[in-house]
């Protein structure tokens, strides 16, 4: 629930095409009801698509501002893992754990159904190679119909191309990917009280026991020196003041969708096809 009161819209500068833009130019048309998906196929590979991701969560907010007050809820985020569990990536307050999917399929008509099925409008893909998949009747259809704006991202926080440039302003837009990439051992050994409360008086969910069992099942997936490698991808991206600027590529839902069908496949062999 950190990020109600850790984040503001103001802690980011977009830039679209070269020129300064808003939060309005990034996500054209979000309302209330919008939701964010984030597909990942690499150990802790939602990193580098940390401010895109944060920016989802302020138009969210900004939406409807009771949910940062009265209500107080969880964004509408979600997150999709390919073939396993690269990671928790619950820091961000993907939350409940529902909120995190992990598909252990290479069937991608699979993927697009997870997709469809939470009602993603906005997504964000890795870059991967275009590939065409035959999906289900009438599940593209859908996905077109529904998602507003696609966009890809690379792991290492820079994509190839990008046309969408977002900087963190603030350090404490790097808080959430420095929690992503701490040993998950450090995070459940410095957990808070069970039934501890934020500063509003709401429950906390680093006081919550799924929460602590969530982050050391997913940490299991991954090898100590891949989060390691993702750790120093992320401190060489930062700059001497400890904020990091991330780029995107605008793309159309249908292309989305094409690269989203070669993500995960071995070794990115779907080039070949």
């Amino acid at each position: 629930m950190h990020v109600v009161s850790l984040l503001r819209t103001d802690m980011f500068a977009i830039r679209i095409g070269g020129r300064p833009a808003g939060l309005d130019e990034l996500f054209p048309g979000w309302t209330e009801l919008d939701r964010f998906g984030l597909v990942i196929d690499e150990p802790v590979g939602g990193v580098g698509a940390t401010h895109l991701l944060q920016s989802a969560m302020m138009a969210y907010y900004d939406a409807k501002p009771s949910r940062r007050s009265s209500r107080a809820v969880y964004p509408e985020i979600y997150a999709f893992h390919i073939g396993k569990c690269h990671g928790a990536h619950a820091p961000y307050d993907f939350w409940p754990a529902r909120r995190e999917v992990i598909l252990r399929t290479d069937d991608h008509r699979e993927v697009l159904d997870a997709i469809n099925d939470r009602g993603i409008t906005r997504l964000a893909v890795p870059d991967r190679p275009l590939r065409e998949v035959v999906h289900r009747p009438k599940e593209v259809e859908a996905a077109l119909d529904r998602i507003a704006s696609a966009f890809v991202y690379d792991a290492s926080g820079r994509v190839t191309g990008g046309d969408v440039e977002i900087a963190g302003t603030d350090r404490r837009t790097e808080f959430n990917p420095a929690q992503v990439l701490r040993p998950v051992s450090e995070i459940v050994a410095m957990r808070r009280a069970p039934g501890a409360v934020s500063s509003s008086g709401i429950p906390i969910k680093e006081a919550d026991d799924d929460y602590a069992h969530w982050l050391v099942a997913c940490d299991a997936e991954i090898a100590p020196e891949e989060r390691e490698r993702a750790l120093q991808t992320r401190q060489a991206l930062r700059s001497p003041e400890g904020l990091a600027t991330e780029t995107y590529r605008r793309v159309d839902v249908s292309e989305a969708l094409k690269r989203l069908a070669s993500a995960g496949q071995p070794c990115h062999a779907a080039a070949a096809e």
